[in-house]
């Protein structure tokens, strides 16, 4: 049995018990070699643009256009992982990459790579990205048990790192040598691995009787999840304020290398492998870290090493000195991505895992390909000196801003399934997509026990309308003071019973605390009604066909 941590938050454990878990350290290792062959293929993408383009910006896009894919179609990938098979959806997002990444390789042998059609082929794999991110993040959780997911998040950080140190500067030998054509073609062949793996991944079907939410529900579902989650935004806006800032250096790294250090592509696969060196150590760390230290205070730890080593890499004109420089930021990065990482996942129950995380690489993507365009812009009309200088400004703010939106700390929640709900049996004979259902309980309350019950109901409403409800109201009786009603409607019945099976056992404390300030006979009692229209006859056949549309 792991033992508790000093703060009693979550149960410690080895950093490398994940490993006991056979599914996640086959598709761990897998991940290595997909992770190696991606490296390589942005050291190639990164100098053949500094090859075949003389702007700047062009150099920093295309960062920018591996990110940006990840910002605008998570969300939308998010809603899918969490109503499809993620195993399935992994496979199709990596047999995407694996054809995007082949053709990519034929066009550069062929010579008809242009910069923007370069920035095609990285748009398209970011895009497989986006789609695979959510599904493997939310399946980490369905492979190794919760005491055990903060390893398994900061190890597959590592794993990425590992490769990180590596792999750039063995792609900046392959780049030196044979050209980007054989980074690219290297790239390619890295994908059996993980297809390899995830083909031979049985993961168990999720049982649910319930009809699949439509996606566009899925996606409202995922989002009003999130808005009603004050931990979850707080990460958010952390999240989106570390990526804008910190993409500075990543974006920025290939004119370090060629202009401020005069080096070439084996100088600037050597200063992504110390970025990577950094990021292991920073993987290595952080457990250890958080339960030393404060959540908030490791992520201000991340904001002011990476805001010293931009300010070191833009006055640096060693190698040396702008690789220490390169440890530092790597070992900030992996510091302040996995706690985001982890704390949404702790905070988030399965059936909305995917999307919340999808919404956190929405935030976090979207600040660094905002941030490399902007930090591209600002190189081409100041020098990369001068952006890498500002951006560390917006570092410092982004750690002072942790003053007013702090990381929440860790919480031993449980947020599995209360699985208290019945469906109860009804005298009409409804079907799933009947509606709209209106629910009523009422609730007897003393005088002396208002202030709680409000205090009480102001954490149902969040709870309710977060986990699908509209049109919350609170009533009081004005002929029996004493009596309250709480109401609340859902679009259909399946929608009903959707939003009663979300309730986690975490929820299940409001539930006690109104259930003891009620002074009724029984329990609360409860309306289950159906809205229903005055429609004259003539009418009803085209309300019939309206209904049916919308259905």
């Amino acid at each position: 049995m792991p033992s508790q941590s000093p703060s009693g938050s979550l149960p410690r454990s080895s950093p490398l018990a994940p490993f006991r878990h056979e599914t996640f350290r086959l598709i761990w290792l897998a991940s290595l070699a997909s992770n190696f062959g991606g490296l390589i293929q942005s050291v190639g993408a990164a100098w053949m643009m500094t090859s075949i383009s003389a702007s700047v910006n062009m150099v920093a896009l295309v960062q920018a256009s591996t990110s940006l894919p990840i910002m605008l179609f998570s969300l939308l990938s998010g809603a899918l992982a969490d109503s499809y098979d993620r195993r399935r959806i992994m496979l199709t997002a990596q047999i995407f990459m694996l054809a995007v990444s082949a053709l990519l390789t034929l066009c550069a042998w062929s010579g008809l790579i242009t910069p923007w059609l370069l920035l095609l082929f990285t748009f398209l794999i970011g895009c497989g990205t986006a789609l695979n991110n959510p599904a493997w993040q939310a399946s980490v959780g369905d492979m190794v048990p919760r005491e055990d997911l903060p390893g398994a998040v900061a190890l597959n950080s590592m794993g990425f790192n590992i490769t990180r140190s590596v792999g750039p500067a063995i792609g900046g030998v392959i780049v030196a040598a044979a050209g980007a054509a054989a980074a690219f073609a290297v790239n390619t062949v890295s994908y059996f691995a993980i297809l390899f793996a995830l083909f031979r991944w049985k993961r168990a079907p999720a049982l649910n009787a319930l009809p699949r939410e439509p996606l566009a529900r899925a996606v409202g579902a995922g989002l009003r999840y999130v808005a009603m989650s004050p931990n979850i935004l707080k990460v958010l806006v952390r999240g989106f304020l570390f990526g804008l800032s910190a993409s500075a250096i990543l974006a920025l790294l290939p004119l370090v290398a060629r202009d401020l250090v005069a080096g070439g592509p084996l100088t600037f696969g050597v200063l992504l492998g110390c970025f990577g060196i950094g990021a292991i150590g920073g993987a290595l760390l952080s457990q250890r870290l958080r339960e030393a230290l404060m959540g908030e205070i490791v992520v201000r730890i991340a904001f002011l090493g990476f805001a010293l080593s931009a300010i070191i890499a833009a006055v640096s004109r060693s190698e040396i000195i702008t690789g220490l420089a390169m440890l530092l930021a790597g070992g900030g990065w992996v510091l302040a991505l996995s706690l985001f990482n982890t704390t949404v996942q702790l905070s988030t129950p399965r059936w909305v895992v995917a999307r919340a995380l999808s919404l956190y690489q929405t935030t976090t993507f979207g600040g660094i390909a905002l941030g490399s365009w902007l930090w591209g812009l600002a190189a081409e009309n100041y020098g990369a000196p001068t952006a890498l200088l500002l951006s560390a400004l917006v570092m410092l703010v982004g750690a002072a801003v942790g003053f007013r939106y702090a990381l929440p700390e860790f919480k031993s929640l449980n947020l599995d399934p209360l699985g208290s709900f019945q469906e109860p049996s009804l005298e009409l004979d409804l079907k799933p997509r009947s509606g709209p259902i209106v629910v009523m309980i009422d609730y007897e309350i003393d005088p002396g026990d208002v202030e709680a019950f409000l205090e009480a109901m102001t954490e149902r409403r969040r709870v309710r309308i977060r986990d699908g409800a509209g049109q919350w109201t609170l009533m009081r009786d004005l002929e029996k003071p004493r009596i309250w009603t709480e109401t609340y409607h859902v679009p259909t019945w399946v929608d009903y019973v959707r939003h009663n099976q979300r309730r986690t056992k975490d929820d299940a404390a409001v539930h006690e605390r109104l259930r003891a300030l009620h002074r009724g006979a029984g329990a609360p009692v409860v309306h289950r009604l159906i809205e229903r229209q005055t429609i004259l006859p003539h009418e009803y056949e085209q309300y019939k066909r309206q209904v049916d549309l919308q259905h």
